[in-house]
């Protein structure tokens, strides 16, 4: 594992390229209408996998400067991956690959791989000091077969054995990748070829660990018999090897080969429907080395790898399927799971929320969603709405001139009037939630298409949707069975199209409340099912409710990002004094606050009184009294703590 020494546990070396997925299932790769986009390789997809299971991961590889290989190294950033040794080359693209889920025997892809970035690494691209960085270095079998790269690995193998490392050998036997086959055949496992074995053999005297299929094993050892084609691997090398078979799980050979398969130690398989087998060996090798670089029996890698492997052949897509550590835990905890795996409700609620992009401790956002307030405006004072958005393009100044790119704080804009800002916010780092309600709307009508999903799939995927229903524990069955109805497709939605969900309740305009009012909407609402991202609440100097609201959460959804409150438009010393009772409860985050702080601006320029530099230092100018009293609130609940004993 890392220590003081090693500052990362493994580097992966090799492929590192973009994944189009076809999202049509069941089809040809001809008949794919729309592809969604993920990072690949499987050496990325292992740093990915290692990363997510608690492993210090690196990647030495090279990306094209494209907008693919920015994406790459983004997304590697966003998963905790090193990203030092990411080279850029200025001459090459990215590669890509295209692949399709036809049945589950038939996995259709296409590599684009002509004269691309990663296979144009160097022994140049090699720096002794990052490979001793870590105290183990995966390599990859397609980047033995050119040259340049087989010089460059056999250069990461060497120094990372003289630094005392470990070197591991994922054998990933593609022979389209070889020149083997015709480009169309990218499917395709094995084809025997002599020269190729050479290749492949001439580093298993560096070889720590081997891993690979029975297909992968074949193509290394030179024999289409398995047990002759490990006792050929182990000639020559001393390293544990591991022999992975599917839904049969593994066989791991410490010493002699035996006779069988079944000889060796073998791990037990997951009985789990076969969805997608592309991804499952890089997830298996993230499983297996989480176990082996901590020192775990050769028994548990073997159940980490085969967890790993059940948990991704499940899934769409390779390194976004990878699981994390608490999801492994959970899998592994003996609860019976379905055997069409993707449906397990739990499993793929902590898949979604431990690997959702950022944390926050605190979030202050500008909420500037209003639509038809802002047209009531534009009547009042006589203005053309069409100038509407000009001024909510102000709203990304304001916060961008107060935040200085502090991901604490956000903005909350709709499609309609906000359009610019959104486009605009996409340069920054800042949360953004952006509405799907109809403004209004009791019970609930969404601002799009009759299938909300089909508008989300248009939505940057860092666009949290926030969705404000008016909504009772005690309105009439009617309207709570249409309401429960729509948030609950609402979210289907939402986990469909990979977007966080915010939503907002305002119960006080449908009924009486108490301290337990909105503790029993919540609780209700998670009796059904629903497990939004972020909740977003009236605000209220009621401490017994917020306890109420809070045991409500963490008793139904620990995960939950947390609670921000609204304004409802309320003067600003009675909002800030509410904020006391709010800030005492850990799991109230800050606010999304609108008309509070942009009425009296938007007012006067929508009348032409105030130009735009007036605006956005007004706007960022009562945002910053908030955000002050918020956090000066959050200090004093931090010095005098508020009794759990207040809940009724």
């Amino acid at each position: 594992m890392a220590n003081d020494r090693h500052r990362l546990d493994l580097i992966t070396l090799g492929r590192s390229c973009i994944d189009l997925y076809g999202q049509q299932v069941g089809g040809r790769l001809e008949d794919m209408m729309s592809f969604a986009k993920y990072i690949g390789g499987s050496p990325t997809n292992t740093a990915v996998g290692s990363s997510r299971l608690g492993l210090k991961a690196g990647l030495l590889t090279r990306v094209g400067a494209d907008h693919f290989g920015r994406f790459i190294r983004e997304q590697l950033t966003v998963e905790g991956v090193e990203t030092d040794g990411v080279l850029t080359d200025a001459e090459r693209l990215t590669a890509l690959v295209f692949l399709g889920i036809r049945d589950p025997d038939t996995f259709p892809l296409i590599f684009y791989r002509e004269n691309c970035a990663d296979m144009a690494l160097s022994v140049e691209d090699v720096d002794p000091a990052f490979i001793q960085s870590a105290g183990a270095l995966l390599i990859n079998g397609t980047h033995l077969s050119r040259p340049n790269v087989f010089d460059a690995t056999m250069k990461a193998c060497q120094l990372m054995r003289e630094g005392g490392g470990r070197v591991v050998f994922d054998i990933d036997y593609r022979p389209v990748l070889w020149g083997l086959t015709g480009k169309d055949m990218g499917e395709n496992r094995f084809v025997a070829d002599a020269a190729v074995t050479a290749r492949l053999q001439q580093v298993l005297p560096l070889c720590d660990l081997i891993v690979g299929t029975e297909e992968e094993i074949h193509i290394l050892g030179g024999s289409t018999d398995t047990i002759a084609a490990l006792r050929a691997v182990r000639e020559r090398s001393a390293a544990l090897l591991v022999c992975k078979r599917g839904p049969d799980g593994c066989s791991a050979f410490p010493d002699a080969i035996p006779d069988s398969l079944d000889d060796g130690v073998v791990g037990q398989g997951f009985r789990v429907e076969v969805f997608n087998v592309l991804g499952a060996g890089d997830s298996f090798m993230a499983g297996f080395l989480r176990g082996w670089l901590k020192g775990e029996p050769l028994e548990t890698c073997c159940a980490f790898g085969n967890a790993c492997g059940a948990i991704v052949v499940s899934r769409h897509g390779c390194a976004p399927a990878m699981p994390t550590w608490d999801e492994l835990q959970l899998f592994l905890d003996g609860t019976e799971r379905p055997f069409r795996l993707r449906e397990d409700v739990e499993l793929e609620h902590v898949h979604w929320a431990t690997t959702r992009r950022g944390t926050y401790d605190e979030l202050t956002v500008l909420a500037m969603d209003h639509r038809s307030q802002f047209e009531e405006m534009c009547a009042k004072v006589g203005a053309d709405p069409a100038r509407i958005p000009a001024f909510k393009a102000l709203a990304l100044q304001a916060v961008d001139r107060l935040a200085k790119g502090d991901t604490r704080y956000g903005v909350l804009l709709d499609g309609r009037f906000g359009m610019r800002g959104l486009e605009a916010a996409a340069d920054h780092d800042y949360w953004i939630g952006r509405p799907i309600e109809l403004p209004g709307s009791c019970p609930l009508v969404f601002e799009s298409s009759a299938d909300v999903a089909t508008e989300l799939a248009t939505w940057p995927p860092n666009h949290v949707v926030k969705c404000l229903v008016f909504y009772h524990p005690d309105d009439p069955q009617d309207l709570r069975d249409r309401q429960e109805r729509q948030m609950l497709r609402l979210q289907d939605a939402c986990r469909k199209t990979g977007h966080e969900l915010l939503l907002e309740i305002i119960a006080s305009k449908n009924g009486a409340i108490d301290s337990n009012t909105i503790s029993r909407t919540i609780q209700r609402l998670y009796d059904l099912g629903m497990k939004p991202d972020w909740w977003k609440l009236e605000p209220t100097e009621d401490q017994t409710a917020w306890v109420n609201i809070e045991r409500a959460i963490e008793a139904n959804d620990p995960l939950c990002r947390g609670v921000v409150l609204l304004g409802l438009s309320s003067p600003e010393a009675e909002l800030i004094a509410s904020f006391d009772a709010a800030a005492a409860r850990p799991i109230v985050k800050g606010f999304a606050v609108g008309r509070t702080i942009f009425a009296d601006a938007a007012e006067q320029w929508l009348a032409g009184k105030m130009d735009d530099e007036a605006a956005i230092s007004d706007l960022s100018s009562r945002f910053s009294v908030l955000i002050a009293a918020w956090r000066a609130a959050k200090s004093r609940a931090a010095i005098t703590p508020v009794p759990e004993a207040l809940s009724a």
